[in-house]
């Protein structure tokens, strides 16, 4: 099926005017990720070059994609914008309120019982406003994006961090928060700081062992988590064009672990051989007419130095595989002796309980059978798995003809738990614990993308590392976080040493993809006559009210928290559990900042009430200070704010009373989650200003009536001796930001201008 062909002709028909144009302003070639913004613009043909980092620049998407736990409060801001109808083509995909316990049809029916409200809510707004809603069980939202919407030089925007898995398809595809996607659903412009690109030369081929995920995980490894921050990465050469689309996609997917603002490949054969196998032939025939455009110019990739702002290779031949954390994506270790050392030095359990293969990441056709292929081994060398196995996989389209193929007999045949089409474990829906805070010291492998700490599975015990499918699938058998397949042997059930074949895969199924049900429903053509209804004694959904503006006399306000160290969403805003209150801001704020760290005492969600001398929980105290009319702020440390794209973790704080975030650097998404929402998102101009922050002290900002693009701000810091520090607090904002924090908000600005 093609879902809005006639949209990505008229972008194919203007794409060659623009980025000429582009080149003729530049005077120079582009790169891929540069022609798809220049012919993104929101003003049509470009007539000026943009700098990289600085310039920001409006540019119009092509589609919006969200997942049900962002979609809720997407959608509610979207019922206060005061349009009929969406502006882009727009999809809600239910696959964030499905727990992993059971197994794919108790699960799902789990979830259907728990969440029926809410799935009715997102069906019904949907289809009032032109809305595309993919039903519970029909996939992981960015493998089905991928099979379905993504294409060769689009742009995109998604309410998911790992949105940028279209750029496997050749897409710039972004994460953002909800109000970004508003903006463009009620047809304005979405506003971006223009990137800076960064270059990843591949070379070689893969071999053996490793993977695509290898790639990334070598990425993240050089780059860090905080490394990509403000630019797009892009993939070429030889050894990139080796690679599957799939295997793009799950490079792109992870490139949101170093904090870019995506990942991206120009167009090549195994994109067109991918639209083919997914019934997107004519997107593909349209594509190779114009496919100079859809990739970056050659003197671009001859010379990469002079185009890109940084450039990285990495020789594929030369690749191992990886294997990264624990608690952090960016912490790269080589398999075999390499773990061994670096486990034994830090005292990582050696053990593996778990092994889990799917989320958005490595859950593609492709990666099931390179999993699949070391599990046949297993059955055949008459081995068990020490540790326990089970995959999500990303879409009905892949479950059914994996199951067609005997792909998921062989799974079963080993013992392995097939969960729903869902996220699953990849962002703590699993029901590991009935106590995760006091379950026990283990480690876990994993395919995902992200392990922070507790994220899997609530335990702040368990230690998660991110590898390949086939690798995770490897270990999983073996039982060991140490094991190489490479060389080390297993012992089977009749006593004889036995060693793992190199994986196989196949990129794309030889009988073509197959499914009964995509679990796809089209809205309805006019939806004037559609009811929401919310409840207004529901804890699951909650209507919104219009933020009142801060205001410029900001004096006498008390430090909720200095956040000591990594204070990811999953610390502001942590998801698991919390995620059936997405749809309600007052009841999710009860999770605010509960589990970030408390500088003075070391502690999480203990923070001391100025007001009364006395400890107690964040969201609690925070409720006493908004009682009595005390503002506050939150300090934090480097990269606050990294991690998923939920803006909960700007709307919670701004909801409770909390006027100002203040710290020494922010992840991109939710600096801009905390502007769109009215709030001061400010960065000390001197990061060892941080060190001057004490648990009793008051603050004052002396000229936020001056508040102007490029000019910084000041803050008086009284002590409670008395003594005051002076410190100069640097910020992003421009006219625009500015104008939606006089107004309480951004989407007050987009109701003011409705009203019109």
């Amino acid at each position: 099926m093609i879902f809005d062909i006639e949209m990505i002709k008229k972008v194919y028909g203007r794409i060659k005017e623009r980025v000429d144009k582009a080149r003729e302003v530049t005077g120079r070639p582009l790169t891929h990720a540069e022609k798809v913004l220049y012919s993104h613009l929101s003003q049509g043909n470009a007539t000026e070059e943009y700098q990289r980092g600085s310039s920001y620049v409006n540019f119009d998407p092509d589609r919006i994609a969200c997942q049900d736990a962002t979609a809720q409060m997407v959608l509610l801001q979207f019922m206060q914008a005061g349009k009929d109808k969406v502006a882009v083509p727009t999809t809600v995909h239910c696959d964030h309120l499905i727990q992993a316990k059971q197994g794919a049809s108790e699960d799902l029916q789990e979830a259907m019982n728990q969440s029926s409200e809410v799935f009715k809510f997102l069906e019904s707004v949907s289809n009032k406003y032109g809305i595309g809603f993919w039903k519970p069980g029909a996939g992981i939202i960015h493998q089905v994006v991928l099979e379905n919407y993504a294409f060769p030089g689009g742009m995109m925007i998604g309410t998911d961090s790992h949105t940028p898995n279209a750029g496997g398809l050749g897409m710039v595809a972004i994460g953002v928060g909800g109000a970004d996607a508003v903006d463009v659903m009620a047809g304005m412009p979405w506003e971006l700081k223009f990137p800076k690109l960064i270059g990843v030369k591949l070379t070689g081929s893969l071999n053996g062992w490793t993977a695509p995920k290898d790639v990334i995980l070598k990425v993240a490894d050089i780059l860090t988590v905080k490394g990509g921050t403000g630019a797009i990465v892009e993939y070429f050469g030889e050894g990139a064009k080796s690679l599957s689309c799939t295997g793009k996609g799950t490079i792109c997917n992870m490139g949101a672990e170093i904090g870019a603002t995506c990942s991206t490949f120009g167009y090549d054969d195994s994109m067109e051989r991918y639209l083919r196998a997914t019934e997107r032939g004519d997107i593909a025939d349209a594509a190779n007419e114009i496919k100079e455009y859809l990739t970056g110019d050659q003197e671009v990739y001859d010379n990469p130095e002079k185009y890109f702002d940084q450039v990285i290779e990495i020789n594929l031949d030369e690749l191992k595989p990886h294997l990264n954390g624990p608690f952090t994506p960016d912490l790269a270790t080589e398999i075999g002796e390499n773990m061994t050392k670096k486990a034994n030095e830090n005292d990582w359990p050696l053990a593996v309980e778990w092994g889990l293969i799917g989320s958005c990441t490595n859950s593609s056709y492709e990666d099931l059978t390179r999993a699949e292929s070391i599990a046949r081994q297993a059955v055949e060398k008459k081995l068990k798995p020490k540790a326990e196995f089970g995959i999500n996989p990303g879409s009905e389209q892949i479950r059914f003809t994996a199951e067609r193929d005997g792909l998921l007999q062989t799974f079963e045949n080993l013992g392995v738990t097939i969960f729903t089409n869902a996220c699953g474990p990849c962002i703590g829906q699993w029901a590991r614990y009935k106590d995760p805070k006091s379950a026990p010291k283990n480690s876990i492998v994993h395919s995902f993308n992200r392990n922070f700490a507790k994220r899997a599975d609530g335990n702040p015990n368990t230690h998660a590392f991110v590898g390949s499918p086939e690798m995770v699938a490897a270990i999983a058998i073996s039982g060991r976080l140490d094991f190489d397949p490479t060389k080390d042997t297993l012992t089977n059930a009749d006593g004889e040493e036995v060693r793992f074949d190199p994986p196989t895969g196949i990129e794309l199924p030889e009988r073509g993809f197959d499914v009964e049900n995509l679990g796809y429903q089209a809205p309805h053509e006019d939806g004037s006559s559609v009811e929401v209804i919310i409840d207004p004694q529901s804890d699951r959904l909650q209507l919104l009210e219009s933020f009142e503006p801060i205001g410029t006399d900001v004096k006498n306000a008390k430090l909720l928290i200095k956040a000591h160290g990594k204070c990811t969403t999953d610390h502001i805003s942590m998801a698991g559990p919390w995620l059936r209150f997405r749809g309600h801001l007052d009841n999710i704020s009860n999770n605010m900042l509960i589990g970030a760290v408390n500088a003075f005492n070391m502690k999480t969600n203990l923070v001391k009430n100025q007001l009364t001398g006395e400890y107690g929980e964040v969201p609690a105290t925070q409720r006493d200070y908004k009682a009595k009319g005390v503002p506050t702020i939150v300090v934090g440390d480097h990269n606050y704010g990294e991690g998923s794209s939920r803006e909960h973790a700007a709307m919670e704080p701004r909801h409770l009373g909390v006027v100002a975030v203040i710290v020494k650097s922010f992840a991109r998404i939710h600096e801009t989650n905390l502007k769109k929402q009215g709030m001061l998102g400010l960065t000390f101009a001197n990061e060892n200003d941080y060190d001057l922050i004490q648990e009793d002290d008051t603050f004052n900002f002396l000229d936020l009536d001056q508040f102007t693009e490029g000019k910084p701000l000041h803050l008086e810091i009284v002590h409670a001796d008395g003594s005051k520090d002076e410190i100069e607090l640097s910020h992003t904002y421009n006219a625009n930001q500015i104008e939606w924090y006089k107004e309480g908000s951004a989407l007050n600005v987009i109701k003011k201008e409705n009203a019109k």
